[in-house]
């Protein structure tokens, strides 16, 4: 258990001994200010009222039957019955002695690890990636680090759309350049948006090339042998698009990840053949539907959701039930996390509806849509080139990489060129990341390259200099982690501080992955770096005249800072350097 936990169990111990029912919670929480101690426990009143007892009595009894004589200097009743924990200095000091030389920072890996499932980023392998899958990628993949650095195993499942009338509209033009020249194959699929835009060209103005091209789906979606080659060849080209894009970025998504809509194509007839059997389908117009109570049409009618068209079809609903199924009952997930965008909500509504009328899902197995806003541009509207035109993920990163080289180059001239390589990269794809990690995911956010790329606030580039900061330190001072010696103490107030909010990591985490929110991650590396430079100013290290087991403690204390930034930014995504 993290710190709060233990005391949530603690308080909550106490307060069924004091007389309150089973079950009743401490409502434990990090203290808003320091004069409220550490922790503050608000259970009291909710268990009071339905006692029909005095708050401040209850509060009384409560701390009669706490246990907490090794870890609490202090508690005390504020206000109408809020409990307020102070922590022993000497008990934070000896929990966190034992992090230092733990690259973990304290946070133990999970006693029983939980099967999760992620759906993130999600391309459409007819096209190049481009801005519209950035917060499902890097949202989905900090979460998935996240999952993995607490111990629990993370099948990562990258949905990604290689199936339907387009690759037969792709194929068919792959076919037709392949007989004006052989070689200009190769040359056109080198740029996947031309390609795919001269191909939907073709599509649109000349009938007897579309009805090719769905000769071509037919032909596909039945096996034929050598349209599957051509098919294979057209999705390896794009895969190795998006292999580039998750590399520059660090995402750990690799080809082993993919699970495209065609891995759930044989499937699709048992999923229609189950729903009949639960008595779910109707057949509307040739089409096969199930109609939904739980959702109204405007004339109040129940919604219906298509599961096969009539000419014999599937839709992305059938796909999406049959991933479920795959993944309850084959994968035996206990969660199921989709970061898909706001917009597709009602989707995923009704369709983990109809999965758990079905039985689809499992009761064991939580389907949750983490839900994502937009990135949008100064103007408020979604993110578009200065033309209107969509903003391809790979020119985005480049000009990253360019934005942040004149930004080092004016800030850190006496880098080697080696050292500026490893900044620039660190810097430009850490600002990208990190400016949109540090939004609360369901909220839209504007993206601006100058806030992003800042030295102060709540930015990547703040961060990492904190983290270099504490680096120095140590070059100044000749040491290395290994070599320092003697006991950590907290006893000024800046101290003091910053131990408390080290010694929050954890329970940081386990918000992060309960929620799906990676922006609580990035707000406690900012206050993490933010107490570090208040520690920092008020409390001297390397100066002459500091005892020499002062500076001892305090190394100590800024090699734990050093470890929780560089641990923290990794479940992120987000590479440090060791000089900026």
């Amino acid at each position: 258990m993290n710190i709060r936990q233990f005391l949530e169990s603690e308080v909550s111990r106490a307060l069924v001994a004091a007389g309150a029912p089973e079950g009743t919670q401490a409502m434990v929480r990090t203290s808003s200010r320091s004069s409220f101690g550490d922790y503050q426990a608000n259970g009291v009143m909710g268990a009071a009222k339905k006692l029909g007892k005095n708050p401040r009595e209850l509060a009384e009894d409560v701390i009669r039957q706490l246990s907490l004589a090794d870890v609490a200097e202090k508690i005390e009743i504020a206000g109408p019955g809020f409990i307020n924990i102070f922590l022993k200095p000497e008990w934070m000091q000896q929990q966190l002695q034992q992090w230092i030389a733990d690259p973990r920072v304290g946070v133990p890996k999970a006693d029983k690890s939980k099967t999760i499932v992620i759906d993130y980023s999600s391309p459409n392998l007819a096209k190049e990636m481009h801005v519209g899958h950035l917060r499902s990628t890097i949202i989905g993949d900090a979460v998935t680090r996240a999952f993995e650095f607490l111990g629990h195993k993370v099948v990562r499942q990258n949905h990604v759309g290689d199936w339907g009338t387009q690759f037969g509209m792709l194929i068919a033009y792959m076919e037709r350049l392949a007989a004006e020249n052989p070689d200009a194959v190769s040359m056109e699929l080198s740029d996947l948006e031309t390609f795919y835009r001269d191909a939907k060209k073709s599509f649109d103005e000349d009938p007897e090339f579309a009805e090719v091209a769905r000769e071509y789906v037919v032909k596909l979606q039945s096996g034929d042998e050598h349209c599957k080659k051509l098919w294979e060849k057209f999705i390896d080209i794009s895969l190795n698009h998006s292999e580039e894009i998750y590399h520059r970025l660090n995402v750990s998504l690799t080809r082993d990840d993919v699970m495209a809509e065609s891995a759930y194509n044989d499937d699709l007839p048992n999923v229609i053949k189950l729903l009949e059997e639960k008595g779910l389908l109707t057949d509307d117009q040739g089409a096969k539907v199930v109609f939904l109570e739980e959702f109204k049409t405007k004339d109040g009618e129940p919604m219906g959701v298509i599961i096969q068209k009539k000419d014999g079809g599937f839709l992305y609903s059938t796909t999406d039930l049959a991933a479920i199924r795959y993944r309850c009952h084959t994968l035996h997930a206990d969660r199921v996390l989709y970061y898909v965008d706001a917009r597709q909500a009602q989707h995923f509504e009704q369709v983990f509806t109809i999965c758990k009328k079905a039985g689809f899902s499992t009761a064991r197995c939580s389907l949750e849509h983490h839900a994502f806003g937009m990135m949008l541009g100064d103007d408020g509207k979604p993110f578009k080139t200065r033309a209107g035109g969509v903003v391809k993920l790979a020119e985005l990163l480049d000009e990253a990489e360019d934005r942040a080289a004149t930004l080092i180059a004016q800030k850190s001239p006496n880098l080697d060129e080696e050292q500026k390589v490893d900044v620039i990269r660190a810097v430009a794809m850490g600002a990208i990341k990190y400016a949109d990690l540090s939004k609360n995911r369901t909220s839209d956010y504007i993206f601006n390259w100058d806030n992003m790329l800042a030295f102060d606030g709540n930015t990547a580039p703040y961060i990492l200099y904190a983290y270099t900061r504490v680096k120095s330190i140590f070059r100044k001072a000749g040491v290395q982690l290994e070599e320092l010696s003697g006991e950590l103490a907290v006893l000024a107030p800046e101290e003091r501080t910053l131990a408390m909010k080290l010694m929050q990591f954890h329970e940081t985490l386990d918000v992060m992955v309960a929620e799906g929110q990676p922006h609580l991650l990035c707000g406690y590396l900012y206050d993490v770096a933010g107490t570090f430079m208040t520690f920092y100013e008020a409390c001297p290290v390397n100066k002459p005249g500091v005892e020499e087991a002062t500076k001892q403690s305090r190394l100590l204390l800024c090699a734990l800072v050093a470890n929780t930034l560089k641990a923290g930014l990794d479940v992120l995504g987000i590479d440090t350097v060791e000089q900026m």
